[in-house]
């Protein structure tokens, strides 16, 4: 690394941040497979399935990895990636990497000190409700990755309660901006942070900033939600037997069936669901079955389906 700065003619200095993509890491570290082996690379960097769809080129999830972010496909990229036809793969311990980057700093200075800087390692993500995709930090090493100002006041002197500044990702998505997605420059460094934002190796790193468990109000997509209430969860067998949405637009019937299939599941066979022709003034779904209680339930769970394809204007009789 100190190598690679020197090319550059690029010196560090006291709080300077060094800003790494993931990816160049990722090929240091052999985290390679070939692109016929995508599918089964995502499966295994993938802890649970947030949501998915169906696309022309197949399946599209978004994931919580195993490196520790909840994004596309886990993190697994086929975007500069080199002349092979390989694809990428997160380090499975960002931090850690940050900190390997770190201690190999520190022995290529010495006898010499290392200036006191920051590691940042950066992946590109999307965000709920936001079009386009930003780099975010994935690892880090001698950050103060937030900056929280609860307890403090703003300009008109009220007090700040949950204010906490995501500093970390601002520097990765600051250092994206001279780093691009096409300039084959895979490391920046940011100069003039304010006092602060460099910290001891020792302090906790960019791992911390995923919220998962209790306090993720988001752990499914809103149509998953729904369809795992109903035994369909995402990324399961049961989920691809019944149908995954697409993407792209879809016909009404198309979706009614799928509505159906996910009532039906898990119930008898005995009793059964259809779709009836339908014209502007009236769309119904009919339930049959000797048993009042099956007939019942299936008709509340058939409901539920077709909310979960936004049918609204579909009724159940």
């Amino acid at each position: 690394m100190r190598l690679a700065l020197e090319r550059n003619e690029v010196g560090l200095v006291d709080g300077d941040v060094l800003v790494i993509s993931s990816k160049v890491i990722s090929k240091n570290s052999g985290l390679t497979a070939p692109a016929s082996e995508r599918d089964q690379a995502i499966g295994e960097a993938t802890v649970r399935v947030v949501a998915e769809r169906r696309t022309a080129t197949g399946m599209a999830q978004i994931v919580e990895s195993a490196a520790g972010p909840v994004m596309a496909a886990a993190g697994v990229d086929a975007s500069n990636t080199g002349r092979d036809n390989i694809i990428l793969m997160l380090p499975t311990d960002p931090d850690l990497a940050a900190r390997t980057i770190y201690a190999e700093l520190l022995s290529a200075y010495s006898p010499q000190p290392l200036p006191r800087i920051g590691i940042v390692v950066t992946d590109t993500a999307g965000r709920p409700w936001r079009v386009g995709q930003t780099d975010i930090a994935i690892g880090s090493c001698a950050l103060n990755t937030l900056d929280d100002l609860s307890g403090e006041v703003d300009v008109d002197g009220r007090a700040l309660a949950v204010t906490a500044r995501a500093v970390a990702d601002q520097i990765a998505a600051a250092a994206d901006l001279v780093k691009g997605k096409t300039w084959a420059t895979p490391a920046a460094v940011l100069r003039g942070l304010p006092d602060g934002t460099v910290a001891s190796p020792g302090v906790a790193g960019a791992s911390h900033l995923v919220r998962t468990g209790p306090g993720d109000w988001f752990a499914l997509g809103s149509v998953e939600a729904v369809r795992s209430a109903l035994g369909a969860h995402p990324g399961s067998g049961a989920a691809h037997e019944v149908g995954v949405p697409t993407a792209a637009p879809e016909d009404a019937e198309v979706r009614v069936a799928r509505a159906i299939k996910l009532a039906l599941l898990g119930c008898p066979s005995s009793i059964t669901a259809e779709q009836v022709a339908s014209d502007h003034l009236r769309q119904v779904c009919t339930v049959s079955g000797a048993d009042d209680f099956q007939r019942g339930r299936l008709s509340a769970r058939l409901e539920v389906a077709l909310a979960s394809e936004r049918l609204i204007s579909w009724s159940v009789e």
